[in-house]
């Protein structure tokens, strides 16, 4: 679903990523981790095209990123984004905020966006609230409405970028609860996070990234038992510790 081969990107001299490769199968669930500024959120942010890379290739369902002729916005309305400050349109409803991409992007009709936006505001739990705009949702409330609102444009996979880091405690669990019903479901996710617990429970493989190199790409039995670097032994110990 998603190949990486050989990505570098830098700004000016200094390297934010320096010959990543890895690559994701169809309904894995890949946890990129790492120390602050080791290039986890720019990595993904390359894979649907947010970030431009200066060499190296990203491949996804057979679509080229870096290619100038690639339409990307037609690939980011396929690969869902949640980012850590959920971006919703503070002016517009929950349900407006679910049916404006199908509508702009996909070319649905409203009430086809609006009922779909509805069906997955359920399944997150926040039927309820559909009427209510952003501030009036807590911040967990708010990044189940942003998976929400991903999933309504039907995408091929999932990208996260460490969605859980700016949620009161509290509300974590509420957010990863969502996140692993859909990698139950198949869904082809990459998540950048420290939430080792959610790492341990669902992902299939742990990629561990220092200084904008990936150190590590195991499976998480491997990565959790025995990583093989000195810096992921010394991250592991700091985040496991407590």
């Amino acid at each position: 679903m998603i190949k990486i081969s050989n990505v570098s990107k830098n700004y000016g001299a200094f390297d934010v990523l320096k010959d990543c490769s890895t690559t994701v199968q169809k309904g894995e669930v890949v946890v990129v981790c790492g120390p602050s500024g080791s290039g986890k959120s720019t990595l993904i942010k390359c894979v649907n095209g947010l970030e431009p890379f200066q060499s190296g290739e990203i491949i996804v369902d057979g679509t080229s990123v870096g290619d100038p002729k690639t339409n990307l916005s037609k690939l980011r309305s396929r690969v869902g984004m949640v980012f850590q400050h959920f971006e919703l349109f503070p002016h517009m409803s929950i349900t407006e905020n679910l049916a404006i991409a199908q509508i702009k992007v996909l070319g649905r009709k409203q009430d086809e966006a609006m009922d779909k936006g509805l069906k997955l505001l359920d399944r997150v739990g926040l039927k309820a609230h559909a009427h209510k705009f952003p501030g009036q949702l807590s911040g967990g409330q708010q990044q189940r409405v942003a998976i929400a609102r991903a999933l309504a444009m039907d995408p091929i996979c999932m990208l996260f970028d460490e969605p859980t880091s700016a949620l009161d405690p509290e509300m974590i669990n509420e957010v990863l609860d969502v996140m692993t019903e859909l990698a139950q479901e198949g869904m082809t996710m990459m998540c950048v996070t420290h939430e080792m617990g959610f790492a341990k429970r669902v992902a299939n493989r742990v990629i561990f990234m220092d200084h904008g190199r990936i150190v590590e790409d195991d499976s998480k039995e491997a990565f959790f038992a025995n990583p093989r670097s000195e810096r992921a032994q010394q991250f592991l110990a700091k985040i496991l510790h407590h």
